[in-house]
């Protein structure tokens, strides 16, 4: 035996010579390019917030009752958005304030309108019926409405539209009446 390999005939491509990437390889870097698109669009929909100004973002809502709501429909009023959920404390600590304000200004082109959070639907109607709230409240049936739109983080977190359609505020905490009537008298009075 000698140590001396043979040449390797230039018209022959053995296995051991061939490059490529096996299936394996293949299917490897796929995987690893498709988890990098989905961090991407993570760490993409991270950096989106809340809407503060500007256009609010629109969308039809059906409530609990059956009406179908559209944003855009109720441009000239102000429209003061809740998004709360049955199981949130701040949200039950809310909810007589918001019913407060939808009795005092409905007749003045004020609405509230709620929009329950990732609720089952029985639990919704009972918070509804516990807190007596008579104004609009609908499903946001897969958080499109939130996450989608609005890209809320918690509950609750109210957006104040104005007569134009436009953000005037953005709440990121319990609302009370107090401040609820003070944004409401500033739209009211710049018509």
């Amino acid at each position: 035996m000698s140590d001396v390999t043979e040449p390797i005939s230039l018209t022959e491509t053995p296995a051991r010579l061939r490059r490529g990437l096996s299936l394996g390889s293949i299917v490897l870097l796929i995987g690893v390019a498709m988890v990098a698109v989905v961090f991407g669009v993570a760490l993409a929909r991270q950096n989106t917030t809340q809407p503060t100004d500007g256009p609010a973002p629109d969308f039809a809502l059906t409530t609990f009752d059956g009406e179908p709501i559209r944003l855009s429909d109720l441009r000239g009023q102000i429209v003061i958005v809740n998004f709360w959920a049955s199981w949130c404390g701040p949200c039950r600590d809310e909810a007589p304030a918001l019913q407060a304000v939808w009795e005092r200004y409905q007749d003045q082109g004020v609405v509230v309108l709620g929009v329950a959070y990732t609720d089952i639907e029985a639990d919704s109607r009972e918070f509804i019926n516990e807190f007596g709230l008579t104004y609009p409240n609908g499903p946001d049936l897969g958080t499109e409405i939130s996450k989608q739109r609005y890209h809320i983080v918690g509950v609750p977190e109210t957006f104040v539209i104005d007569q134009t359609g436009n953000v005037a505020e953005f709440i990121y905490a319990q609302v009370s009446e107090a401040g609820l009537t003070a944004t409401i008298e500033r739209l009211l009075a710049q018509g």
